[in-house]
């Protein structure tokens, strides 16, 4: 049994409690850490209502929780922008560690937590959850088979609301500092699936961003074209704009021999499956697509259980995680190469070096 620890009980923390529950025959609770006291207390007893008689520590320090609980593994929810500083101390402290996504803000931010757990002999992951979805992982093994043949060109879109409520609820919320904009929240989870698909292997990416509505610092609409080794393209699409609430998040992808579209509030949902071998294996679109799917209750889908038995296997085998930190800094690379994009007007290469505080005062 792997004792487990929260740190940052804010919007997306409940997930995190509920992947403990899925898992509690490997993981257990044993502390929950954040500034405001009561909603630490609020996430313990979250737990303590499915896992009866749990004894759980409420920590305003994540340092003191660290010396006092020594912890098998921390999980980490708080502001994007102190992910880095609290994950390098939990890894330095012995702790294994899943930090929420974007890992962090910068590139030399997330090659310091990368170093960190490899001298330490500790496992990183990455919350990149939607990887673990039904469809996604059906896509995957149809492109590790070969069904698609040679893979042309994919494309992501993030359709979504985050209205000026959302970001009055965290005054770090669209900020350069602590947070990033629509593309490095809201959007990330969907270009770490294209990068995923299509090689993973981004090699060039130009871009427009813009500030159209919301009360930020950060880009709430962004645009870019990725140019991938193998010389196909990918398309990102990603707003926090779309009138009146959340519309979709989809991932298509197209080759030579074959057609994909997951679609859905978060890419849940098959909605195109068309392949040349598809009579030879069986694998029609008619059998395929299921038009009584529903969507998930949040955009943030079911897969942080299965993405938090996967470290678990990780641990136990001595293996990277699906999302390790090499893999999860992909996706933030690409975002902050679309940041240089915009900011110098030009096209940019990869790998790329870039701060989310470079972008300080491009939208005026």
């Amino acid at each position: 049994m792997y004792t487990i620890a929260l740190i940052g009980c804010g919007r997306i923390s409940s997930n995190h409690i509920e992947a403990f529950i899925s898992n509690k025959n490997v993981m257990q609770l044993v502390a929950v850490c954040d500034p405001i006291t009561e909603r630490a207390s609020e996430k313990a007893a979250e737990y303590k209502k499915v896992i009866l008689d749990s004894k759980i520590v409420i920590y305003k320090d994540y340092q003191l929780m660290l010396k006092e609980i020594k912890p098998d593994i921390v999980t980490i929810a708080c502001e994007s922008g102190k992910h880095p500083e609290i994950a390098i101390t939990c890894l330095r402290s012995g702790c294994h560690v899943i930090c929420e996504k974007p890992m962090a803000l910068s590139t030399k931010d997330a090659d310091t937590m990368i170093d960190t757990a490899q001298k330490n002999n500790k496992k990183l992951a990455i919350c990149f959850q939607n990887r673990f979805n039904t469809p996604i992982q059906r896509l995957r093994t149809a492109i590790e088979a070969g069904r698609f043949g040679r893979l042309l060109h994919g494309m992501v879109q993030i359709r979504w609301n985050r209205n000026e409520k959302y970001y009055a609820e965290a005054s770090w919320r669209g900020t350069w500092e602590q947070d990033g904009g629509t593309l490095m929240n809201q959007c990330t989870h969907g270009i770490d699936l294209l990068q995923w698909m299509m090689g993973e292997d981004v090699v060039r990416v130009q871009a427009q961003t813009r500030r159209f509505l919301r009360p930020i610092e950060t880009e709430d609409f962004g645009a870019a074209i990725v140019e991938f080794k193998s010389g196909a393209v990918g398309i990102i699409e990603g707003t926090a704009d779309v009138y009146p609430a959340n519309l979709n998040e989809t991932l298509s992808i197209f080759g030579e021999k074959g057609s994909a579209v997951i679609g859905g509030l978060a890419v849940n949902r098959i909605e195109t499956w068309r392949f040349a071998d598809a009579g030879l294996v069986g694998d029609t679109e008619e059998k395929v697509l299921d038009p009584n799917q529903k969507d998930p209750p949040t955009v943030y889908g079911f897969g942080h259980a299965a993405l938090f038995m996967d470290f678990i296997k990780a641990i136990e085998t001595n293996q990277e995680p699906l999302v390790s930190g090499i893999k999860g800094k992909k996706a933030l690379e690409i975002i902050l190469a679309i940041y240089k994009s915009q900011k110098t007007g030009k096209a940019v290469d990869l790998p790329c070096d870039f701060s989310t505080l470079e972008m300080t005062g491009e939208f005026k």
